[in-house]
């Protein structure tokens, strides 16, 4: 039958329209912010707000008219303010955070630095659409690594020791006396670091297929003073070495993994008889229509273009998603031996699931 544009409903079409154009203001937005964090434009601009352009260009000692025409974009899209009695532009304490707060559970950087890395590697994902195969998480712009880092590195600081952990059935208390903890896909260790901050007499591995994620993670524990109780190596979900770990952890990575019933089955297996997996997973309902929303197609347009390919070019590529939602990954867990799952906490963009033998 195909679709017929003869008959337009003229209020829907602006309407539509309209969103679109928002959408191409964002996108635009985004890569002028992304511009900004690499030439500490708005890191700038907080130390000496309020500045005129000329201020700001000497500030920086970036050529003034770039530096103008990027405050005007700016402050077109409400990202910084303007006063046109003074042509000085400005920043709010709101627009610091999310533009300029480095490490700050709400800055924004880091998630722009992971979406411009997509951009990047738009030709490959391209090819992957049209082949049915996979693009290795290797293969990625390494802006998605040192982006994703950036963006999750913070939230966890904010939730994994005061929140999560504890929302776990007697988890805290063995990491307080002395556990052996096994972080899966750790990616650059920031959750391995922040864990063994906290819990200095408890010992973390670190493990990650990444052989540069896990060198930056190994720089990242001196850095921390944790090298004593952290220890990172290479290597899949399913191969990692020992037995007998007290806690299991794998963050916002499962979804990610060609065979995730088989990463779980060795989680299981690889578990002390009381021990405990986590798995922290993207915020997601079971269905499309409970995940149509702003953040649920964020999450789809990162799994079209990262997620779901880097599951297909790994074994068994049962390409998940990063919106399977509960429902699923429960399944996915049992399939992998586990007999009890429950959601011990959520936040806004993430939700923490335990699972037991």
């Amino acid at each position: 039958m195909g679709v017929s544009i003869d008959n337009l409903d003229e209020g829907k079409l602006e309407e539509l329209q309209g969103k679109v154009i928002g959408d191409v203001s964002g996108a635009m937005g985004l890569l002028l912010s992304y511009i900004g964090d690499r030439l500490d434009l708005y890191s700038a601009l907080a130390e000496v707000s309020p500045a005129t352009s000329d201020v700001l260009a000497a500030n920086t000692g970036l050529p003034e008219r770039y530096v103008r025409e990027w405050l005007s974009a700016n402050a077109a899209g409400g990202y910084v303010e303007y006063d046109p009695a003074t042509t000085q532009f400005s920043m709010t304490p709101e627009q610091a955070v999310i533009f300029a707060a480095e490490g700050h559970p709400h800055c924004m950087q880091g998630f722009f630095q992971a979406v411009m890395s997509a951009y990047i590697d738009e030709p490959k994902a391209t090819d992957a659409f049209r082949s049915g195969a996979g693009l290795p998480w290797a293969d990625h712009s390494p802006c998605l690594f040192c982006g994703t880092e950036r963006f999750f590195r913070p939230m966890y600081a904010a939730s994994l020791v005061d929140s999560w952990l504890p929302a776990l059935d007697g988890v805290r208390e063995k990491l307080e006396r002395g556990a052996r903890v096994a972080d899966i896909g750790c990616g650059h260790g920031s959750s391995s670091i922040i864990m063994a901050q906290a819990f200095p007499n408890s010992t973390f591995h670190g493990f990650d297929f990444h052989e540069p994620s896990i060198d930056h993670a190994r720089e990242r524990a001196r850095a921390a003073g944790v090298a004593r109780n952290t220890i990172f190596e290479v290597v899949t979900a399913k191969e990692y070495p020992g037995k007998n770990y007290d806690l299991i952890t794998i963050f916002d990575a499962l979804h990610d993994m060609g065979d995730p019933v088989g990463a779980a089955a060795h989680a299981l297996d690889s578990l002390a008889p009381d021990g405990t997996f986590m798995v922290v997973e993207p915020a997601a309902g079971d269905s499309l229509e409970e995940n149509s929303h702003p953040l649920g197609q964020i999450y789809y347009a990162f799994s079209t273009l990262v997620c779901v390919p880097a599951s297909k070019a790994q074994e068994v590529g049962l390409a998940l998603g990063a919106q399977a939602g509960e429902k699923r990954l429960t399944e996915v867990l049992k399939e992998g031996g586990f007999t009890q799952v429950r959601r011990a906490t959520e936040t806004p963009t993430n939700m923490v699931l335990e699972a037991r033998a």
